[in-house]
Order: C-alpha cells, then sequence, then structure tokens
C-alpha cells in the first residue's frame, strides 16, 4: 500500500473546527501484521491497541503552507521490542487527538518512509518526515 490520507479525515477538512495548526496531532508506531488500513476507518479506535507501538508522539513545529502539512521529526522515546507479528514497525498512522480514542481522527497512513520498516529493539527511533511534507493536499 502508499502512505495515504484517510478519506473520513478529507471529508472533516471540509467541515469547520478543524485545524492542524492548533490542534494536537500525534503519531504512533504501527505493526501492519496486527493492522489493515481501511478508507472506512476514522477514529483511533479503530486501531487495535496490540497494533500500536510505544508511546503516541505529539508533532512539533508544524506547519501548514501551500496546502503541505509538515512538522519537526519524531523521536519515540523507548520503543520495547515487539513479540510474535509484532517485532517490526511497518506503518506511521497521524491523528488529531480527542478526548479518547473514540474521537481522535485518523489523518494520514504512511508506510512508504525512510526508515521503514523498522526493528524494534529498546531504542529511541527518530521520524524523519519528508523532506516535502508529511502529507499534501
Amino acid at each position: 500500500m502508499a502512505n495515504k490520507l484517510y478519506p473520513k479525515f478529507k471529508q472533516a477538512l471540509l467541515s469547520p473546527g478543524l485545524n492542524l495548526s492548533t490542534a494536537t496531532v500525534k503519531a504512533v508506531l504501527i505493526d501492519t501484521g496486527a493492522y489493515t488500513q481501511s478508507d472506512a476507518h476514522e477514529f483511533l479506535s479503530s486501531v487495535p491497541s496490540g497494533a500500536r507501538f510505544g508511546t503516541p508522539q505529539a508533532l512539533t513545529t508544524k506547519t501548514v503552507t501551500n496546502g503541505v502539512f509538515d512538522a519537526a521529526d519524531t523521536e519515540f522515546p523507548s520503543v520495547a521490542a515487539g513479540t510474535g507479528t509484532g517485532t517490526a514497525v511497518e506503518a506511521i498512522i497521524v491523528y488529531v487527538e480527542g478526548a479518547d480514542d473514540t474521537a481522535s481522527r485518523l489523518v494520514a497512513y504512511i508506510d512508504t518512509a525512510t526508515g521503514l520498516p523498522l526493528t524494534l529493539n529498546g531504542s529511541n527511533p527518530k521520524i524523519t518526515w519528508d523532506a516535502a511534507g508529511i502529507f499534501n493536499l
């Protein structure tokens, strides 16, 4: 699969109240052996907790310029080694944090990026976002 925006996020962009510049936007590391991306997914509650690794990290230094969303590179501190199908991170999900998983809107699914797949070993993996931005409209 290629990197993509969740269709429900694109729909939400056309509604008032969604501002990536001011919202808390986070990234979470994903094991694709435990989660399969679907265009029907809208909220983080669609992603099983067993498919998520490490503590989701807030994106910092966010910018929205000419339809391009970008942020500073993101480090995930002390991500423990996985077990079973969860020995590697094959994707990253970007989402807007809500009150809980049922209100945290999925934004982007990224499985084609430098450094993926990433073998988990207790280190502090750093995601270096593409120089052209995390995504563009």
